[in-house]
């Protein structure tokens, strides 16, 4: 049976532990926050890039074949874009990407096609390099506050891997944020980019009204000059919900262990109080015993 002393001990480890978890909420709090208004402020950016692009591929050359909307004859290689955080206690935010990340990596190996893996975030990269996984590009330092430059880099990597037939498809797999209690997984093909994805209006916001823009030069140029910018956007809209997602898994995670730490806490104060009760009854009966003894 644990001893007084014992009892104490725990106690004061339990709050300490509990203001721990209480100031990681508030700064996970704060953080989600700030995440939120930076999507919310991407948000019209995205939908007039998507309005542009759908006024440029109605004027622009439609059998024109764009190096980023090629389908490839032949899938022989799939890239996996694994988008974590750079820190754990967000519940189960990060090992539900590795773990899809791992599980189409497998698929695809088993249909014969060959994986290119590359990671976001040092948690990801971490757990594929220790499960042997080989990475053929790594970023971290992103999570906190992810910027455009960022986007630009990822982007990069992945239009430069497509366009010179290192790979024929490029998947990112992110936590999409819902709310600072659900994220929805998502698995989303960057490239190539499908026509429908800049001729039909898929982000709901509002109607689209296609303007008579005078283009110079012809639609066409500039639509293929944008190709690279919608993938960048993509990007770094897929950042951005990764970032919200990771802090508000983190808040959540953070409060649901500071109200299991209040129960606990809660379980040995009674526990303390029944400790020192027995304690005082054996010294009385201890005191009785004496008397009786003497008497």
């Amino acid at each position: 049976m644990a001893t007084l002393h014992d009892i104490r001990r725990r106690i004061t480890s339990v709050q300490s532990t509990r203001k721990i978890t209480k100031a990681m909420e508030m700064v996970a709090a704060a953080k989600l926050r700030r995440a939120q208004a930076r999507i919310e402020a991407l948000r019209p950016y995205a939908i007039d890039m998507v309005e542009m692009m759908m006024d440029l591929a109605t004027y622009s050359d439609e059998r024109r074949e764009f190096a980023l909307m090629r389908e490839h004859p032949e899938e022989r290689t799939v890239s996996l874009v694994a988008m974590t955080g750079d820190r754990g206690l967000a519940g189960s935010f990060n090992a539900n990407v590795i773990r899809r990340v791992i599980e189409e990596d497998r698929k695809l190996r088993a249909d014969g096609k060959k994986t290119r893996l590359a990671a976001v975030g040092k948690k990801g990269i971490g757990t594929l390099r220790f499960r042997r996984y080989e990475l053929v590009a790594t970023w971290q330092g992103l999570s906190d506050r992810p910027e455009y430059a960022n986007a630009r880099a990822i982007a990069k990597r992945m239009i430069d891997a497509f366009t010179s037939g290192q790979t024929d498809r490029v998947r990112v797999v992110y936590n999409q944020f819902k709310s600072p209690i659900e994220q929805t997984l998502m698995d989303v093909t960057i490239l190539p980019i499908r026509r429908e994805e800049v001729t039909e209006e898929r982000l709901g916001r509002r109607p689209v009204t296609h303007l008579s823009y005078l283009y110079e030069p012809d639609p066409t140029t500039i639509f293929e000059r944008l190709l690279p910018a919608y993938v960048e956007i993509a990007v770094y809209r897929a950042l951005l919900e990764s970032s919200a997602s990771e802090q508000g898994a983190r808040m959540t995670a953070m409060r649901n262990a500071s109200e299991s730490a209040e129960e606990m806490l809660g379980d040995l104060t009674l526990a303390l109080n029944r400790a020192r009760q027995a304690a005082i009854t054996q010294e009385i009966l201890e005191v009785v015993a004496g008397a009786e003894a003497l008497g």
